[in-house]
C-alpha cells in the first residue's frame, strides 16, 4: 500500500461530517467534483469502499467508520507539523444563536477548531436580535443568526420550517391555556408566538423559561409545555402538534451568515462555518 494524499484524507473527512460532497467542497474552498475525486482515489488506494454515495446524502461505510478515527489523528498530526512554522494565533469573534444550532454549538466549533488549531474563538451564545446589534457595533467578525423575516444583509445558509413541538405524550387539559416552552425574553421566536396567538385569539401562558436550547429541549421531553421551534432543532422524539391543537402556522425562518472578515485564513473558517450550517 503506498502512502496517503494529505488532500485526499481531508476531502473524505469533509465528506464524512458534513454528510455532503457539496458542502465538503464549500468548506475546502473547491469544488464537489475534485472532492469527489479526491474520495475516490483514496478509496481505491486503500482498497475500500468509505462512502455510500446517495443523490442528497453521503454516509459512511463499516470500512469508512473504521477509518475516520485514523483519518482524524492523521489531519491532526499534519495540522501540528505545520504549526511549526505558523505565524500567530488568529482571533475571531464568533456570535451564534442557539435557535440557529440547538444545542450542539459546542459539538460544531469543536470540529471546526480541529481543523486549524491556531483559530482562536471567541463565542458569544445570544438571541439573534443581540447578536445583529453586536455586529453592527463592530464587536463581532462573524455571527449565525435565526431571522423570521428577510433582512438587507447576510448569507442565507438555510430555510427552515417552524412548528410547536411537544412530547409525543403530552395532553392539552380541555379549556386550559396553551402552555408555552421558550427561550428567554429577547428571544425573537418566542415573541412571535406569542403574537401570534393574540392573532389567532388562543389563551396562553408561560410554564418555562429556559436559559438556553439544552434546557428548553429537556423542558418539552419532560411534557412542561409545547416549544415554538425550528423543526431542524426540535429536541429528539418531539412531535408538531399545532395541527392536532389547531394552533396557527408559524411560517418559515432562515439561519443567516453575517462575516466581515478579511484574511485569507478567517475566510477559511467562515466557509467550514457555512458549510456546516447550510443544506
Amino acid at each position: 500500500m503506498g502512502t496517503l494524499d494529505i488532500d485526499a484524507v481531508a476531502s473524505f473527512l469533509r465528506a464524512a461530517e458534513l454528510k455532503s460532497f457539496t458542502r465538503a467542497a464549500e468548506a475546502l474552498g473547491t469544488t464537489q467534483s475534485l472532492v469527489s475525486t479526491r474520495v475516490k482515489r483514496l478509496e481505491d488506494g486503500l482498497g475500500r469502499l468509505l462512502l455510500q454515495r446517495h443523490p442528497r446524502l453521503v454516509r459512511l461505510t463499516a470500512e469508512g467508520e473504521r477509518f475516520l478515527p485514523a483519518a482524524r489523528e492523521l489531519m491532526a498530526a499534519h495540522g501540528k507539523a505545520l504549526a511549526a512554522f505558523a505565524v500567530a494565533p488568529e482571533h475571531i469573534a464568533v456570535g451564534i444563536s442557539e435557535q440557529a444550532v440547538g444545542a450542539e454549538v459546542p459539538a460544531v466549533l469543536a470540529r471546526l477548531t480541529a481543523h486549524d488549531p491556531g483559530i482562536v474563538i471567541n463565542l458569544r451564545i445570544e438571541p439573534s436580535r443581540m447578536l445583529e446589534e453586536a455586529f453592527e457595533r463592530g464587536e463581532l467578525d462573524v455571527v449565525i443568526v435565526r431571522r423570521l423575516a428577510a433582512g438587507r444583509t447576510g448569507e442565507v445558509l438555510r430555510d427552515d420550517a417552524v412548528g410547536w413541538f411537544a412530547a409525543p405524550s403530552f395532553v392539552r387539559p380541555p379549556d386550559a391555556p396553551v402552555p408555552l416552552v421558550s427561550l428567554v425574553a429577547e428571544c425573537r421566536l418566542r415573541r412571535h408566538s406569542m403574537d401570534t396567538l393574540d392573532r389567532a385569539g388562543i389563551a396562553w401562558r408561560e410554564a418555562f423559561v429556559g436559559g438556553g436550547m439544552a434546557a428548553v429541549a429537556a423542558a418539552v421531553q419532560v411534557g412542561l409545555g409545547i416549544s415554538p421551534l425550528a423543526a431542524r432543532i426540535a429536541p429528539a422524539g418531539a412531535v408538531d402538534i399545532g395541527p392536532a391543537w389547531g394552533l396557527p402556522v408559524l411560517g418559515g425562518s432562515q439561519v443567516v451568515l453575517r462575516s466581515n472578515v478579511a484574511t485569507p485564513r478567517a475566510g477559511a473558517f467562515v466557509r467550514e462555518l457555512a458549510a456546516a450550517f447550510r443544506g
